[in-house]
């Protein structure tokens, strides 16, 4: 994984269900990680492994949805991206990256999850 969350940012993480009671327009959107057209979007954390959050995979909007997303699983994620670099091609293996300009901010206010949901 490309820039791995520092244990300071997980931290500031609420719990797993500690912002059951807020609309999911109003949950803070505290780390974002992406790869190729997949992101996810994250608002909880269980402290060990288990995220919840928004994740639109593979820019497919009408399939996004809010659920449990793996630390482990999105640190272990590969995926081959064949490149042409001098008239050779290769293939390459991207790791999940964790955006490290993200400020948190409110569901409402993060395009992507707006444009998945219709807001």
């Amino acid at each position: 994984m490309w820039n791995t969350p520092t244990k300071s940012a997980l931290t500031k993480i609420p719990r797993l269900y500690e912002t059951e009671g807020v609309e999911a327009k109003d949950k803070l959107i505290y780390l974002h990680f992406f790869i190729g057209g997949s992101d996810w979007y994250i608002a909880e954390f269980d402290g060990e492994d288990t995220f919840f959050g928004f994740a639109c995979l593979n820019g497919w909007k009408d399939c996004a949805e809010w659920g449990y997303i793996s630390y482990k699983e999105l640190k272990e994620l590969r995926v081959k991206q064949p490149i042409l670099f001098d008239d050779v091609r290769e293939v390459v293996l991207l790791e999940v990256e964790c955006d490290e300009y993200w400020d948190a901010r409110k569901a409402k206010d993060v395009k992507l999850i707006g444009e998945c949901l219709g807001w």
